[in-house]
């Protein structure tokens, strides 16, 4: 298992440098850096300066070893829309995107497996139509549609749920090591503040995992069906093991060896939708942030999230790869 996934590691630092080249070369031919700083006004020779320390003086394979050399560093450039380096911004508002995209995963998978597992085991019946409207859906409903309309209902109608990411008065009084609002009302010993944090997240949480449970439903649901109808689940059958277990022990685990792929994909595409969700709910977390550069032309911001993006992308299939080998060692032998 080693060995595996440290064959799995050596690819990583050149799929990142090639998604790295690519997305450079978009931005640049895309428009100029310099975008957000010019102000009318503005002299040839201060013009001159700033696309001097943007490099844009040389060929673009210059600007982009440039750029690779400051992200070495741990130099991501300037955020223009933040007044601040980008990797401070980042270290500020990781936290806040990690935690919705962690709470949106964990119901959204838990729920799709247990729903799909339910649909399986009664075809043709009455729950597994109803799990298939709940697939169909978060498999065609708008994320942003329905954001919306969760927040007209439950927070300006009623008023159940509350809108942001935390109550000001609350998180004043306990500090934040970490920056993760339930890690440190935990860490903190406090109830109050764990429940702010646990109420603030319901509706952007659920907004941004629905669209992976009807995905993740219907992958099991036909993945498991199909591990059903083999023979060695008929064997377990005629040992007289009880359907739950025949279920539990022998079709769902590699019922679920396919499914996993969708819910590594989903968790990366979940990721990226915090963009909408975040900046429905007001949230503080990369999404909002990465809205307002893109709209902005902030060009330093817009690169380095989505190169951030495609390092999840790839830590999460590797991830993937390495629950493959896991649930089949065939599958670790052939790759290895």
């Amino acid at each position: 298992m080693h060995r595996y996934i440290g064959r799995r590691l050596l690819g990583l630092p050149l799929v990142i440098i090639m998604v790295s080249i690519l997305v450079f070369a978009l931005t640049r031919i895309g428009g100029t850096p310099i975008g957000p700083y010019l102000e009318p006004g503005m002299t040839d020779e201060e013009i001159a300066a700033l696309e001097e320390r943007f490099n844009l003086d040389e060929p673009l394979p210059m600007q982009y070893l440039a750029w690779l050399g400051g992200v070495v560093q741990g130099d991501l450039g300037w955020s223009a829309v933040a007044a601040a380096p980008v990797v401070d911004v980042f270290r500020q508002r990781i936290p806040a995107s990690f935690e919705l995209g962690a709470f949106a995963a964990l119901w959204a998978v838990a729920l799709g497996v247990g729903l799909g597992t339910f649909a399986a085991r009664r075809r043709n019946r009455v729950g597994d139509q109803v799990a298939g409207v709940v697939a169909v859906g978060g498999a065609s409903m708008p994320t942003f549609w329905l954001g919306i309309v969760l927040l007209i209902i439950f927070w300006s109608y009623l008023g159940w749920f509350p809108h942001g990411r935390s109550d000001p008065d609350i998180w004043a009084s306990i500090s934040h090591p970490t920056n993760f609002y339930t890690i440190d009302a935990i860490l903190a010993g406090n109830v109050n503040a764990l429940k702010d944090a646990l109420w603030h997240l319901v509706l952007p949480a659920l907004t941004l995992g629905y669209a992976a449970v009807g995905i993740v439903t219907r992958m099991m649901r036909s993945s498991l069906l199909e591990e059903m109808g083999k023979d060695y689940v008929d064997a377990a059958r005629a040992r007289g093991l009880p359907e739950r277990l025949v279920v539990r022990r022998h079709a769902r685990r590699n019922a679920f060896i396919p499914t996993i792929t969708v819910i590594g994909l989903s968790i990366g595409i979940m990721f990226e939708g915090t963009v909408v969700v975040e900046t429905i709910f007001g949230w503080p977390g990369l999404g909002s942030w990465m809205a307002s550069s893109v709209l902005s032309g902030d060009q330093g911001t817009t690169l380095a999230f989505v190169i951030f993006t495609s390092i999840l992308f790839v830590t999460i299939n590797m991830l993937v790869d390495v629950m493959y080998g896991y649930l089949d060692r065939r599958v670790m032998l052939r790759k290895s």
